[in-house]
């Protein structure tokens, strides 16, 4: 107790340290891409990330997005591929999947769009968020929004 009041206790069962350049860095990049160009397309991403709905990672959605976002470099890589062609990051969207069934299974939707043409590109990929461990159920792939 603190002050007459009953504070929540947190356990911690795993942790991280890092700086964000220093997260950047260590990203593997594509070998078509220049660190020049690789780069900013992987820090507006991961800045996108974490300014969806003040990700603290204390729902289902922002695990699958954490997850991603430290575990996963194939979406930095999809980005500077986006970037590359003139377009830009639009939205990153998180819903639950249809086939999660039993699971908590989250389909998490990366929106890419056109800056000369305002078209827009999506792409996706299926996060189960059930257990404690979040793990990658598929692959990005491309999305076809129904």
């Amino acid at each position: 107790m603190c002050n007459r009041l009953l504070l929540p206790i947190v356990v911690v069962d795993q942790g991280s340290s890092f700086d964000r350049d220093l997260l950047i860095n260590v990203i593997p990049r594509p070998e078509k891409t220049t660190a020049t160009d690789f780069a900013p397309a992987a820090q507006e991403l991961f800045d996108r990330i974490l300014q969806i709905a003040d990700n603290a990672g204390s729902t289902e959605e922002h695990r699958a997005l954490n997850y991603l976002a430290m575990r996963y470099q194939a979406i930095y890589a999809q980005a500077a591929q986006y970037f590359a062609q003139n377009f830009a990051l639009s939205a990153v969207n998180v819903q639950p999947s249809t086939l999660g069934g039993i699971r908590k299974v989250f389909d998490v939707i990366f929106t890419y769009t056109n800056r000369s043409t305002d078209v827009d590109d999506m792409c996706f990929v299926r996060v189960d968020v059930t257990d404690q461990f979040p793990f990658l159920v598929t692959k990005l792939s491309p999305y076809y929004p129904r």
